[in-house]
C-alpha cells in the first residue's frame, strides 16, 4: 500500500487489517513548506479580498491556517466561502471551527467546480492554496468561468528513500493488491521501486484522478474508490480482490 498523509494512512491500515489483510505501508513522500513562502503569506495577510477559498486537501487547509495565524487574520476566514474536495478535507476545515460552503461529491477538481458553479459569479476572487505539483483541473475550470484565481503554493512533496526492509519484502513477496492515494505516489513508487515489483498485483486508486494517472503510466486499474475516504478505499480493495 502506498499512501500520503500519515493519519489517513494509519486509519486505512487499521481498516484493512480488520478485514484480515496483511499490510505493508510504504511512505514515499514527505510534505514540506513552499520554498518561497511569500505568496502564501501575502494571501493570508489579504484574505479579506477573497470571496472563495478552495481546498483540495487537508494539507492545504493546515498550511493556510498556519499562515493566517502568523498574519493574525484567522477570524477573517469565517467571512469567506470555503469549497473543498472530499469529506476528509471538509472535516479538517470544520476542525478549525469553520463552515464548508460546498463539498464535491467526488474527489476531483472538476466535480468541485460543478457544485461551486451555481454560486460562483464572474470576477469572483478565488484563493487556491495548493500543492506545488498539484493538478490544475479546478483552477482551469474557475478561470474559464471568469473567476479571478490566485493560486499559491501551500506545500510541496519530496520523495523519500524506500526503507531497505520494505525493498527486501517487495522483492521476496510481491503484493497481491497495491493501493495508491494520489498521482504523485504512483509516480514516486515507479521511481523508487519500479513496476516489476508490482508483479500481478491488482491496483486500487482512491479516486478517478489517481486512476487516470495510473492508466497514463501504463498500469491497469482494478478498482476505484467511490469516495476519497478510507472506508470507500477499503470497499474498492475488496472489490478488486473479489474481481
Amino acid at each position: 500500500m502506498v499512501t500520503r498523509p500519515r493519519e489517513r494512512s494509519e486509519e486505512l491500515c487499521f481498516l484493512l487489517e480488520d478485514e484480515g489483510a496483511e499490510v505493508l505501508h510504504v511512505p514515499l513522500l514527505e510534505l514540506l513548506p513552499p520554498e518561497d513562502p511569500r505568496p502564501l503569506v501575502a494571501a493570508a495577510e489579504s484574505i479579506q479580498r477573497y470571496k472563495w477559498v478552495v481546498f483540495a486537501s487537508p494539507s492545504g487547509v493546515e498550511a493556510l491556517m498556519e499562515a493566517l495565524r502568523e498574519a493574525g487574520t484567522v477570524e477573517t476566514l469565517s467571512r469567506v466561502r470555503i469549497a473543498v474536495v472530499g469529506p476528509r478535507t471538509a472535516r479538517t476545515v470544520e476542525g478549525y471551527g469553520l463552515n464548508v460552503t460546498v463539498e464535491s461529491p467526488e474527489g476531483t477538481g472538476a466535480a468541485l467546480y460543478e457544485v461551486m458553479r451555481p454560486g460562483l459569479d464572474p470576477e469572483d476572487e478565488v484563493l487556491l492554496p495548493a500543492a506545488e505539483e498539484g493538478r490544475r483541473e479546478i483552477e482551469d475550470a474557475l478561470r474559464e468561468h471568469g473567476a479571478r484565481v490566485t493560486r499559491v503554493t501551500a506545500y510541496r512533496s519530496r520523495p523519500v528513500p524506500l526503507p531497505p526492509e520494505a525493498q527486501a519484502l517487495l522483492e521476496s513477496s510481491p503484493p497481491d493488491v497495491a493501493l495508491f492515494a494520489s498521482p504523485r505516489t504512483a509516480e514516486a513508487f515507479l521511481e523508487a521501486v519500479g513496476r516489476e515489483r508490482l508483479g500481478a498485483a491488482r491496483l486500487v486508486a482512491i479516486g478517478p484522478t489517481t486512476a487516470a494517472a495510473l492508466t497514463h503510466l501504463g498500469l491497469p486499474v482494478a478498482s476505484v474508490a467511490e469516495r476519497p475516504t478510507p472506508e470507500a478505499f477499503v470497499e474498492a480493495t475488496v472489490r478488486a480482490i473479489r474481481g
